[in-house]
Formats: structure tokens, C-alpha cells, sequence
């Protein structure tokens, strides 16, 4: 659906250069929900406003749906905007407009005639639970319901892409986790790709399939989800995923050890439990197996997306041999392991 290859964004000013984006390059798939994160700056507001043009980029292209958008001319440009809606983070609906109205509006620059659209908005007041608010102005609807309208806005085209600015940003905890599930159940019903960019590894944790991490201006990491948060390979991407699961062990437990018998060796491991081998009594196999002992120090277990993955902190003692058998059992479990002290 998205091919951008070696995307540069330059902005100047007061005589400088401005490196926004530096040879950016990423693939996004139809229908799937992929996530861009990173910190405020990073480049991540530049490259989505690369995606439909608000913002020129410097050199690089950028193909959706098959065309290459930073060749086509003004009106050419408009037509293809129209199937890339757009879900902003403060909103921006029209205040002197009601719900019904706002939704409308796309729909009457693209005259559409009348009963065709006024049908289209019912549709769409319908799929994100606005019915009974047709009729009411922006200042009388929560945030939650803001943003449902500028989603369903965003949806009145037809859209073959839908981009999210930080969509929510600006909401509570609760209604941030209702405006993800629309945006899944959208995604589902209507087999629409989903773009969006974040700073809050939460809500790629929530709906994400895939992300990529933008880091002062460049991508240093794309994955599936649940590898990047069972994996990551960057600072950038471990600080990510230390903010929504820790996965930090303290410093005082790296130099400690459980007191041993004479022959004996101990591992302190991270063993990350992904999907179905989260249920299954994998450690205590283990036990049983190679006659190892086990000091559990620290474990959480978590969804992402609707998959569970955990991480245990297991100190692990036993004759070498044994011990090292004991390991290779759970990594042939297909559990990620990670040796954190020998001792």
C-alpha cells in the first residue's frame, strides 16, 4: 500500500539547513496496522505530512496504492488525497458546523450529490457510535467524541489509507483505549490500512501488527510487534519498550547470587513467553527434566495486541552440563532466552 524509498525532508531556516527526515526508507502492506514511534522531534509529524503531500519532501518517492504521489500534479494530487484520510490530534472539526455537518463537509467538496452523502454520513455516524449526536456542535461532545468525528470525517471518501497525527494524544487513558478499538474494529470491517504515528509504545502495543522506530530523523528499527518488544535491537527501541513492560533487572540482583553447592554453576536469564508457550508450564518441565533449581525474581505477563507475552527473571542453578541442557530445552520451546550474569 506505501513503498517510500530514501525519503529526505530539508526545512530551512534563518540561513541553516534542517535534516526532518534522512534517507527514509519503508514498506507498509494492505490492511495492516503499522505504527511509527518516536520522540517529540524525531520526524515522525514530517513523514506522515510527506505521505499526502501537506508537506513537500526534499528528494525520494513516496508510492501509494501503486502511484508515485511526489510526481503528480495539483489535480491530480487532490483526487488521490481524497483516498487518504486523515485523523488529526486536535481534531480540527468546524465549529460552526454540527456533527452531521462536519462529516458532511469532505463529501460536498467532492460533490457527491445530496442523498448520497446524507446517507453516507448516517453510515458513518452508525460505525463509530455517533447517531444521537448528529445534531450537536463540537463544543458540546467530550474528546472522545471529537475524535470520532474527525474519524468518521476521515472515513467519508471512501479512504483507501487512513493516517492518524497522534489521534490520541490528547485523551484519557479509558477513552484513548475506546478510540483504539474503533480504529482495530475499522481496520477489520473495512480492510483498511492504518498508519499511525505515536510516542506512546502503549498504543502500539494496543492495535499495532507492525512498527517501525524513527530516531532523530532516521528509521533504526521495523518489526512485528511482539519481536520488537521480545527483541529490541536499539537503545531507541528498548527504551520504547522499557516505558510499557520493564524488562530492567536491578543492578544489586546482576551481582548476587543464590549460595551453591560444591560442582554447582548458576545463570541469571530473561525468558520472554510469547502466544500459546505463555500457558504452558514450561519452567517446571524444565525442572523435572534436568534436575535444576530455580530462584524466580521477577515476572510480568501482558497483551500485545491479542497476543500474551510475558518475561520471567529466573536465576537458575545446577551442575553445568545439565544447566546449560536445561536452557537449549526452553530456547527449543521456541522461548526467547537471555543470559544476563554466569556465575
Amino acid at each position: 500500500m506505501i513503498e517510500i524509498k530514501n525519503l529526505s525532508k530539508i526545512y530551512f531556516a534563518s540561513g541553516q539547513e534542517i535534516l526532518a527526515l534522512d534517507d527514509v526508507s519503508l514498506t507498509v502492506q494492505k490492511g495492516e496496522i503499522f505504527g511509527i514511534i518516536g520522540l517529540s522531534g524525531a520526524g515522525k509529524s514530517t513523514l506522515i505530512r510527506c505521505i499526502n503531500m501537506l508537506e513537500k519532501p526534499t528528494r525520494g518517492s513516496i508510492t501509494v496504492d501503486g502511484r508515485d504521489i511526489t510526481l503528480l500534479g495539483q489535480q491530480e494530487l487532490r483526487l488521490a488525497r481524497q483516498k487518504i484520510g486523515m485523523i488529526f490530534q486536535q481534531f480540527n472539526l468546524l465549529s460552526s458546523r454540527t456533527v452531521f455537518d462536519n462529516v458532511l463537509f469532505p463529501l460536498e467538496i467532492a460533490r457527491v450529490p445530496r442523498p448520497e452523502a446524507a446517507k453516507r454520513v448516517q453510515e458513518l455516524l452508525e460505525l463509530v457510535g455517533l447517531t444521537d449526536k448528529a445534531g450537536m456542535h463540537p463544543d458540546q461532545l467530550s474528546g472522545g467524541q471529537k475524535q470520532r468525528v474527525g474519524i468518521a470525517r476521515a472515513l467519508a471518501n471512501g479512504p483507501k489509507l487512513l493516517l492518524s497525527d497522534e489521534a490520541t494524544s490528547a485523551l484519557d487513558p479509558q477513552t484513548t483505549r475506546s478510540i483504539l478499538k474503533l480504529l482495530k474494529d475499522i481496520n477489520r470491517q473495512l480492510h483498511l490500512t492504518i498508519l499511525l504515528i505515536t510516542h506512546d509504545m502503549n498504543v502500539i502495543k494496543e492495535v499495532c501488527d507492525r512498527v517501525a522506530v524513527i530516531d532523530n530523523s532516521r528509521i533504526v528499527e521495523v518489526g512485528d510487534v511482539l519481536e520488537i518488544f521480545s527483541n529490541p535491537r536499539t537503545p531507541t527501541s528498548h527504551s520504547f519498550v522499557n516505558a510499557v513492560i520493564s524488562r530492567e533487572v536491578p543492578v544489586e540482583l546482576l551481582h548476587s547470587s543464590t549460595e551453591r553447592s560444591g560442582g554447582t554453576a548458576s545463570k541469571l536469564i530473561r525468558v520472554s513467553f510469547i502466544g500459546a508457550s505463555a500457558g504452558k508450564p514450561l519452567i517446571s518441565s524444565m525442572i523435572r527434566r534436568y534436575n535444576v533449581d530455580v530462584n524466580i525474581i521477577y515476572g510480568n505477563i501482558d497483551r500485545i495486541k491479542d497476543t500474551p507475552f510475558g518475561n520471567l527473571t529466573l536465576e537458575v542453578l545446577g551442575y553445568p552440563g545439565l544447566l546449560q541442557e536445561a536452557l537449549d530445552y526452553l530456547h527449543g520451546q521456541g522461548l526467547e532466552i537471555e543470559v544476563l550474569r554466569n556465575a
